[in-house]
């Protein structure tokens, strides 16, 4: 999207909004006290669209979008969303079949939103959204740990492996139909951002999977696999200047959890 900037004259009100918002600096008052690019300053804006959100009657277009067709800002009750995430369940029982297709449209629309720590646009997301897809990931994983060496790193997984095989349990996926991977840009991220901006971005998907009925669990058994076994990687389609960060599985639960377990925090301390 181009840094570009319109104001409506007829609309703009003068308040400032706008520029008290830009966390760089980089508008200023032009003529006629209208919002503009402080000299110079259109290169490093951010793109955040703040001044267009903020800006209470609508003026302000930013990259030729148009503020009225914008949504209206919304926000959750608290005690839902705080109900929602007592409630939330590492779901390790799935239904075997896919996701619908309209869910997975909406969680597409959601990625585009999580924050990230720097600004910057530096996540891959992978989903595989069929259960004929997993299963063909599932039978790779399982070969390859059938035929695992002593001199192997993942030796050591094996007899706990295939000990869960034989009882009929997918150990590593959970049976769940679906898959998201997230990947972060080997180059393009605020310092420390590298891992925390992919498990912001899942942490979000992870609620809103659970408001679309969906259930999940943090994967870190595809994880440990997929940076093991090329084969699974390839499987992940990750574009070469990107690296994995982590792995959800996801579908529509088999089971239901009725009621919220009790937990405490373990150390919280407020000053």
């Amino acid at each position: 999207m181009k840094k570009t900037i319109t104001v409506n004259k007829e609309k703009c009100i003068h308040c400032g909004l706008c520029i008290k918002d830009c966390f760089i600096g980089c508008l200023g008052f032009g003529q006629d006290k209208i919002p503009a690019y402080r000299p110079g300053m259109e290169q490093n804006c951010a793109g955040c669209q703040h001044c267009m959100t903020v800006c209470p009657r609508g003026a302000l277009s930013f990259g030729g979008l148009n503020p009225d067709e914008m949504q209206k800002s919304t926000f959750a009750d608290p005690d839902d969303l705080l109900g929602m995430i007592k409630s939330r369940r590492s779901v390790r029982s799935y239904k075997q079949k896919d996701v619908p297709s309209d869910k997975i449209e909406k969680i597409k629309e959601m990625l585009s939103y999580p924050p990230t720590g720097g600004n910057f646009d530096n996540l891959h997301f992978t989903i595989i959204v069929s259960n004929e897809r997993m299963n063909e990931i599932r039978k790779i994983t399982y070969d390859a740990i059938s035929s695992l060496t002593p001199e192997s790193p993942m030796y050591q997984m094996k007899g706990f492996v295939e000990a869960s095989v034989a009882a009929g349990r997918d150990i590593v996926y959970a049976g769940a139909p679906a898959m998201i991977v997230a990947a972060v840009n080997k180059s393009l991220f605020a310092p420390g951002c590298d891992t925390v901006d992919p498990i912001i971005a899942l942490s979000y998907f992870e609620l809103y999977a659970a408001s679309l009925g969906l259930g999940t669990m943090w994967d870190d058994f595809a994880v440990t696999v997929a940076a093991a076994i090329p084969e699974v990687y390839e499987k992940l389609e990750i574009p070469d200047d990107y690296k994995l960060s982590f792995i959800l599985t996801f579908g529509e639960p088999a089971v239901k959890y009725p009621r919220t377990p009790k937990k405490n925090a373990h150390s919280i301390k407020v000053i």
